[in-house]
């Protein structure tokens, strides 16, 4: 049997939505293990000058937790 978690973490950028969701799935992935899927909840946008100035993501990440890690 495999047992799954879920967080919700927001993440951003300069460049697009889609450069929002690669670095905050790339920054997770530096702390959590076994990261298996991803869900978009919310897309905004910070706008400025009538241009948008940084892109927000807000997701779902789903990973498998590693019942074989020896607890200390």
């Amino acid at each position: 049997m495999s047992t799954e978690k879920h967080i919700i973490v927001t993440g951003s950028s300069q460049n697009s939505w889609k450069d929002a969701i690669v670095q905050t799935i790339t920054e997770a992935s530096k702390t959590l293990d076994y990261i298996s899927s991803v869900k978009i909840l919310d897309q905004r946008a910070k706008v400025n000058e009538d241009k948008i100035t940084e892109y927000f993501v807000d997701l779902d990440l789903s990973f498998t937790i590693d019942t074989n890690r020896s607890q200390n």
